[in-house]
């Protein structure tokens, strides 16, 4: 098995699938949770013997577990636990740690593994006092091939406002039958809510087209409770909000209304730009009510308007050729098998044929319990 993972690794199988790597390739595949399937991975790199492009191969990270894996002496757990403790050990500690493992379960492998690391370093002179940092604020950007490195210093009152904005961005996604749990780590989770805030902050530059208002919220109603002012409305948050409480809220932000169950003019821009209007935007907020894929749960602030028909093979910017996704799933969607169209109104995904031969469609159920799953 691991080696059957070390090849698909070796060969690229993730990008050639449109996955960020072979962890979520074998969530689709064989609907391991992301745990388990980096687990394996993480076993496979350091026990199979790696290609280089010139065509020799390097032996194993640890080799001396390598073999007796190969007669079936050691369980997964201790081969993790053999090449977690190994992240702080020379090489040539290879040897004891594995012959304890042998007779010991996992958790003493660990114990092991940090009592002889103290041993062999005990004597190591003790690093200097660190200097404590100027308080003052530092960016530094730099290009590295097709990606930009950025590392920044923020003082405490900087640090504490970027945080609170990173954090409710850096949640991890909900387990899904779809994809299991977030397979996401922190760094990466991070990572993407930077991105995200980036996004956030291109569309804060259209906010004077709606008026010039600090805030614009879409507010979704049916056409007799906003007549009778009764019932409630529905934020582009998800949040209920009473109909008594939408008068006060206009005082403070731009509030548009978006009145269901009567009849409105498609807005449609055709070819004339890539870029979706805020007025077609709105109308995706309350169809959609966020990412459309199977599954997901991402509210509209954290979504991209996806041309269903790619803008750059013709597809037009309108909301009949449109469907929010999140920053995630849009990516996926560009790189990989997946299809989706737009059935009834409805954005319909059907999946690569290698995750499901009968590639049955798939609707997001989430936002929509009252849709079924094939539209």
């Amino acid at each position: 098995m691991m080696q059957k993972i070390a090849e698909l690794e070796r060969r690229g199988a993730a990008s050639e699938l449109g996955y960020r790597n072979v962890a979520h390739v074998l969530r689709h595949a064989v609907r391991w949770d992301l745990k388990t399937a980096r687990q394996w991975v993480a076993r496979a790199e350091s026990l199979t013997r790696q290609l280089t492009p010139t065509g020799s191969f390097l032996e194993p990270e640890l080799p001396v577990t390598a073999a007796v894996v190969a007669e079936g002496a050691l369980s997964g757990e201790h081969i993790s636990a053999v090449a977690e403790v190994m992240k702080d050990l020379p090489p040539e500690a290879e040897q004891p740690v594995v012959e304890f493992a042998q007779a010991h379960e996992p958790s003493a492998v660990r114990s092991f593994g940090k009592e002889l690391a103290y041993r062999l370093y005990q004597q190591d002179a003790e690093p200097s006092e660190a200097v404590p940092p100027t308080p003052v604020n530092r960016l530094r950007m730099e290009w590295k091939g097709d990606q930009l490195e950025v590392s920044a210093k923020l003082d405490k009152i900087a640090g504490a406002k970027f945080e609170a904005m990173i954090d409710p961005l850096a949640k991890p996604r909900p387990t899904t039958p779809e994809e299991g749990q977030d397979p996401r780590s922190r760094a990466e989770r991070e990572g993407d809510a930077f991105a995200d805030l980036i996004d956030l902050m291109l569309r804060a530059d259209r906010l004077p087209e709606h008026g010039g208002e600090p805030v614009t919220l879409t507010l979704t109603m049916t056409y007799r409770e906003l007549a009778e002012q009764t019932g409630f409305a529905t934020l582009d948050t998800r949040e209920r909000m009473p109909a008594t409480l939408v008068r006060r809220l206009a005082c403070n932000a731009g509030v548009i209304p978006v009145v269901l169950g009567g009849r409105s003019e498609q807005v449609d821009i055709g070819r004339k730009t890539r870029t979706f209007p805020a007025s077609i935007r709105r109308l995706l907020v309350a169809r959609d009510q966020g990412c459309t894929f199977p599954g997901c749960d991402r509210p509209p602030r954290h979504c991209d308007a996806h041309h269903i028909r790619f803008w750059s093979e013709g597809g037009e910017t309108s909301v009949e050729n449109a469907a929010l996704l999140c920053r995630h799933h849009h990516t996926l969607i560009h790189q990989s098998e997946w299809e989706v169209r737009l059935l009834n109104g409805t954005p319909t995904f059907t999946p690569p044929a290698w995750l499901d031969p009968t590639r049955t469609p798939r609707t997001n159920t989430t936002t929509h319990p009252d849709r079924s799953q094939v539209a």
